[in-house]
This record gives C-alpha cells, sequence and structure tokens, in this order.
C-alpha cells in the first residue's frame, strides 16, 4: 500500500492520549440542581426532627419505673407504733396494719411459741414501699427478716448456751433494749437479766411495766408495782409471756454475749451515766440521786 501525504488543507491531528480503564477513571462529582440541593436540605431537616421526636414519643410511651419509698422501723418500737407507721406509709386508715396483723389469714410466719402475736418480730430495719405495696407484705417482710436474723446459727447456739429457747432470748432482748442506751450498757443490763432470773429474782424492770400501761416513763410508783398484768416484773418472776418490742441485732447479741459481772441493780442517774451494782445499799444511794436529779429537772424553769 503506497503511503498517501496528509493534505495540507487537512487540520492537524494531535497525538491520542491512551485511555484508561473505567475502573481507574476519576469519578466526576456530580452536579445538583437547584430542586436537588432543595430536596436534599428538606432532608437534613426531617432527619434533625425525627431524632428529636422518637426519643419523645418513646418517653412518652413507656411507663415511667416507680421509685420505692423508704419506711424506718427504729430498734425498740413496739407493735403499735410499727403498725402506726405502716398505715401512714400506705396512705392507709389508722388501724389498717393492726387489724391485718391479727386477722386469722394473715398467718405470718412467726414461731410457734409467739402464738401468733408478732411483737418482737417486727423487725427494726428501712423497708420499701410502693405504691403496690399492701400490709400484710411489708408486715410479712418484717417478718421474715427477723426470722432469718433470729434464726441464725449463732443466735440458736448462744441462746442454748444461756438455758434460753430463741424466743425467750428475743423477750430478753427486747427489755435489754428498752432499758439501756448503747451496746457497752446492753451488755451490762443484759448480764443483770441473767443474774436475776439465776438467782429466781424478779426482774423489776421498768420498761415491762411501761408496757402492762401502755406509756414511756422513767416515773414508776408503788402504786405501778401493784399492776395486775403478766407484764409487771415487779409482782411476777421469769421473763414476761411476750416481747414488749422489737429488739435489734445489738441488743439480741447482749443476751447471749453478755458482760461479766456480779450485778443485781441499775439505774441511770442522769444521761450517759448508768450505775451498776450487787450492793443494794449502793443501788439505793444511786436510786436516790437519781430522784434528786428529776426533781431539779422538773422544778427549773
Amino acid at each position: 500500500m503506497t503511503h498517501r501525504p496528509p493534505s495540507p488543507h487537512a487540520r492537524p491531528r494531535h497525538p491520542r492520549r491512551p485511555s484508561l480503564p473505567r475502573s481507574l477513571r476519576p469519578s466526576r462529582r456530580p452536579r445538583l440542581t437547584r430542586r436537588g440541593r432543595l430536596a436534599l436540605l428538606l432532608g437534613a431537616v426531617l432527619a434533625v426532627a425525627a431524632g428529636i421526636t422518637v426519643p419523645l414519643l418513646m418517653a412518652r410511651d413507656e411507663p415511667a419505673v416507680e421509685q420505692p419509698r423508704a419506711l424506718l422501723v427504729p430498734e425498740g418500737w413496739r407493735a403499735g407504733q410499727v403498725y402506726t407507721a405502716v398505715d401512714r406509709a400506705l396512705g392507709l386508715p389508722e388501724g389498717s396494719a393492726r387489724k391485718t396483723a391479727t386477722a386469722p389469714g394473715t398467718a405470718l410466719p412467726l414461731p410457734a411459741a409467739a402464738g401468733g402475736n408478732p411483737e418482737g418480730y417486727l423487725f427494726p430495719a428501712t423497708y420499701p414501699v410502693l405504691g403496690a405495696t399492701t400490709p400484710e407484705a411489708l408486715l410479712r417482710f418484717m417478718v421474715d427478716t427477723a426470722g432469718r436474723r433470729f434464726g441464725a446459727a449463732r443466735i440458736i447456739e448462744g441462746a442454748k448456751a444461756r438455758g434460753m429457747s430463741v424466743y425467750e432470748t428475743v423477750i430478753a432482748a427486747s427489755i435489754v433494749q428498752a432499758e439501756a442506751d448503747n451496746p457497752e450498757d446492753m451488755a451490762k443490763v443484759a448480764r443483770v437479766v441473767h443474774n436475776r432470773l439465776a438467782r429466781g429474782m424478779a426482774l423489776q424492770m421498768d420498761s415491762t411495766l411501761n408496757y402492762a400501761l401502755g406509756r414511756s416513763t422513767v416515773d414508776t410508783t408503788h402504786e405501778d408495782t401493784r399492776a395486775k398484768s403478766p407484764y409487771n416484773t415487779y409482782a411476777r418472776k421469769g421473763l414476761p409471756p411476750t416481747p414488749i418490742g422489737n429488739p435489734g441485732d445489738q441488743a439480741v447479741d447482749a443476751v447471749i454475749s453478755p458482760a461479766d459481772g456480779d450485778w443485781l441493780y441499775f439505774v441511770t442517774v442522769a444521761p450517759g451515766d448508768t450505775r451498776f451494782t450487787a450492793d443494794y445499799a449502793a443501788h439505793q444511794e444511786n436510786v436516790a440521786e437519781f430522784n434528786a436529779n428529776r426533781s431539779a429537772a422538773k422544778s427549773a424553769p
């Protein structure tokens, strides 16, 4: 084939660049039309709105979790005080908790020795209360707690070592709780209780007499000591028939591990000054000082 020279009138040709594979060619950024830009902006606004609205809808649909309220039962409270606190905590008419506790159908998990009386087994602690909480559920919770605490091996073994049943230990602990203000005095009061029981002496505890008379006072008269009640430990020997309150762990520990001493008498002469002695004459002097302090306090302006 002969070579034909290019025509002098033809457009000059430039060398063709080698074409890249499609996969290696740089992509072109698409240019949005005005309508496209508006659509994109509207989509972003809707996405933000959805991000705010969805949590609000979820918060509105999901039920709020109720936070429990706290019911505090202090050490030494009597059953009547606990019942009143339960009624108030649950917003019930006065007497509702007592009625529930004594109803035949309630059947709280009490020891047989209690004879259905929950006194001493409404364990002092802080209990959670919800809107749906019932008096029976709350009282059962307290009794279950007491059963676990008093059913511990160390309590059972400690009571046995002192020649007592667990129920008798709770009775003694309720007296100790009512008579003493601190763990050290609790251990000493417990020793007085053990010493008097061992000697066959009447306990002569004002706390048991106050329980019989439905009061709380440190002033006991001779007339009071003649009250006809099984809780009058001035007139009757031995422990009262039931606890006189709901003792805590420290009082129970004091009964199973009392302090060492020969004490038979004690009196709190002044706050923080409880005196223990085995000498009746010395005890009388302490009582006289207590009476003098009481008279001075009453006459003070």
